[in-house]
């Protein structure tokens, strides 16, 4: 009995070989399929007015979205739609513009295809695995061997096919194309009494995104900084370079809410908790992009710049100030003593708020439109809000909170962290409205007919 079942494992894993010393006993067995992490899970751990470690109100456990009844009809009309293109590919009599838009669409299916198939093949290993584990129970020491081999083995295939899970549902998600581009990032203090608080953590932020442009080995271009009082911050606007830069901030655009005990300027006299808002805009820069703007529709001041720019920067008309008319968007730059340069400057900025603005009116859904991310600047419209005072961060979009708030503001690890999170849970947030709208398309294609037979 023991042979037979031994060949037949043999014959499942060929990954099975024998060793003659694992953990010091003799005679042992190891696998070559290596140590597979297991962290899919994401543990929460919370633990009340303590440490918390993460917290996520979204799916954290890919399986569960995986089992979505909506996601698998999609993944369904998927692979019938990869099965039928592959089965009219063998034919002969298609014309050569058919065959191109098939061979297009197949290349597009064919890695979610692989997933899917590699899956089906890990789950009737396992089946097989569980049958030999389950089917029969003996005392002998070689069956007892064999025995932990298998519980190895199938704790091995569930961690593939966990991962697979995974791999499939990234497939599955909808890619934006804008996620290359660059951005235009603004900050704008929000609405406070004595308004300090928040044009002090109008510069924490800029200083939290330079330093996670820094750590993310992208370009921080500054093209408008408008100092404020006590060291603070009224304004300012960069372009930050790289890959994947629109992708990684995107979601940073929105009211970020400050609590906090003032260190300095007329609210710390009150030694109190104050809170404050200030508002991030992320708007995208495409490599590819042309926006026509009619001379005729500008209006361009000059002026002296503001703020402790500098003494030989105050002493000329050099700032910049350009308006579109018809629409009201403005521009303005104040960055240099060049006054070509800083209209250079102020018109990117311009076209990349006309091209915001054109984007808007198509997608009215996008969360980066201007308008939607400047909103009302109130309090309950915050995304994220920042408590000194308990140490603590939290986005109120997923419900994440860390902690050490000085490190996060740093803008490294811990706000990479975060932001990885946001958009984990945005993607899949997408993917469900993909697929659920694929299926209110299929039902209404179906409509008709029923309506038909209902006459």
């Amino acid at each position: 009995m023991l042979v037979s079942r031994w060949f037949r494992l043999c014959s499942l894993c060929s990954r099975v070989v024998y060793s003659s010393n694992v953990g010091g006993r003799r005679g042992g067995w190891r696998t070559l399929t290596g140590h597979t992490s297991l962290r899919y899970a994401n543990i929460t751990q919370v633990h009340h007015w303590g440490t918390v470690v993460s917290k996520r109100l979204c799916y954290s456990d890919v399986g569960e979205l995986y089992r979505n009844e909506s996601v698998q009809r999609y993944l369904q009309q998927l692979m019938e739609e990869y099965r039928d293109i592959s089965n009219r590919l063998q034919h002969a009599y298609l014309n050569e513009s058919d065959r191109k838009a098939l061979i297009k669409k197949h290349t597009e299916l064919l890695p979610l295809a692989n997933i899917f198939g590699s899956i089906e093949q890990a789950r009737k290993d396992h089946e097989e695995v569980h049958s030999l584990l389950h089917g029969s129970v003996s005392t002998r020491d070689e069956d007892e061997q064999l025995t932990q081999l298998l519980k190895e083995e199938e704790a091995q295939i569930s961690s593939k096919i966990a991962a697979l899970r995974k791999d499939l549902i990234k497939a599955l998600v909808p890619i934006d194309p804008l996620d290359s581009s660059n951005v235009l990032l603004e900050i704008v203090s929000g609405r406070t009494t004595g308004g300090d608080i928040c044009q002090q953590f109008n510069r924490e932020m800029f200083d939290m995104y330079q330093g996670f442009a820094s750590y993310k080995n992208w370009d921080f271009e500054v093209y408008n900084y408008t100092p404020a009082e006590y060291g603070g911050l009224h304004h300012a606007a960069v372009r930050i370079a790289g890959d994947n830069v629109y992708r990684y901030l995107k979601h940073e655009g929105g009211t970020h809410r400050v609590q906090r005990i003032p260190e300095v300027g007329l609210s710390s006299r009150m030694q109190r908790i104050h809170t404050g808002t200030m508002t991030v805009i992320v708007l995208p820069q495409p490599v590819e992009f042309d926006v026509h703007i009619d001379p005729k529709d500008l209006r361009i001041d000059t002026f002296r710049s503001r703020g402790a720019g500098g003494q030989s920067v105050n002493t000329t008309d050099s700032a910049v100030r350009i308006v579109h008319l018809p629409t009201g968007i403005m521009a303005e730059c104040q960055q240099t003593r060049s006054q070509l340069q800083n209209r250079d400057t102020a018109m990117r900025m311009l076209k990349a708020r006309l091209y915001q603005s054109m984007m808007g009116k198509e997608t009215e859904q996008r969360h980066t439109a201007r308008k939607q991310q400047v909103g009302t600047r109130s309090q309950s419209e915050r995304i994220r809000t920042y408590n000194f005072s308990q140490d603590r961060v939290t986005d109120h979009r997923t419900g994440y909170v860390t902690r050490d708030i000085k490190e996060f503001m740093r803008g490294g690890e811990a706000l990479d962290d975060l932001i990885s999170d946001v958009l984990e849970c945005a993607e899949r947030e997408a993917l469900l409205e993909m697929v659920e709208s694929s299926s209110t398309g299929s039902s209404n294609l179906k409509q008709p007919e029923s309506g038909q037979s209902a006459d």
